[in-house]
């Protein structure tokens, strides 16, 4: 609700101030944003189950706002590529059967993301723009949830995926030099799978549907 109210009083901030001069080829506009992650998490499979899952067992990952970094490069002078830094964190816990369960405790997520935005309006104007590329999902140093180390979970991994990113957002210009108000959003297609271990053992492999919203709001500089 903060992000949201802050980037409503940058637009109506930056609607008030004279333009610039539109993206060219070569140009690099550099942005900072805070970014809002709310994915799914839900279980769309059991590979594996030798624990027992009680009936009805359902899984949702809980949302984050973090810092963000996005390097963008225009191709043409509508055409741009644009890459994201950042890494955000997640605890996967259950519903239905394991309703409240902590599954998975701090799960940090790499979103490796490469778009191709094509971008619209007039000179000197709003910016709006659409893009579409692939992301990879790094998962690093998560853990078993406090359930699950109850009932004797050592272990616990989320696989890597590979999946799609689609984005929309605008950039609206603030000053003659390249500063720029920015607000985007992306929709991931993404799946993992999830391994528990006892030990050596895995006990417990499930397929989940990230599929995260991704919400981010800021500035940009563009040189």
């Amino acid at each position: 609700m903060k992000t949201t109210t802050l980037s409503l009083a940058a637009l109506a901030v930056a609607l008030a101030i004279p333009g610039q001069a539109a993206a060219k080829a070569g140009d690099i506009q550099f942005k900072l944003v805070a970014t809002y992650v709310a994915p799914d998490g839900k279980i769309k499979d059991v590979k594996l189950d030798a624990i027992g899952l009680p009936a009805g067992t359902q899984t949702k990952a809980d949302d984050n706002v973090v810092p963000t970094v996005a390097i963008e490069y225009f191709v043409t002078d509508t055409i741009s590529l644009e890459t994201i830094a950042g890494v955000t964190q997640h605890d996967v816990v259950g519903r239905g059967g394991l309703a409240g369960a902590g599954l998975v405790s701090n799960a940090n997520i790499v979103p490796a993301t490469l778009t191709v935005k094509y971008h619209f309006g007039k000179e000197g104007g709003i910016q709006p723009y659409v893009g579409a590329g692939p992301s990879y999902f790094i998962f690093i140093d998560e853990k078993p949830g406090a359930t699950a180390v109850a009932l004797g979970a050592t272990r616990q991994k989320m696989s890597d995926s590979l999946g799609l990113a689609l984005q929309a957002g605008v950039d609206i210009p603030v000053n003659q030099n390249g500063l720029a108000v920015t607000i985007d959003a992306k929709r991931y297609f993404m799946r993992s799978t999830a391994h528990w271990y006892a030990g050596p053992t895995e006990v417990l492999r499930t397929k989940h549907q990230l599929d995260p919203w991704v919400i981010s709001a800021g500035v940009a500089f563009r040189f």
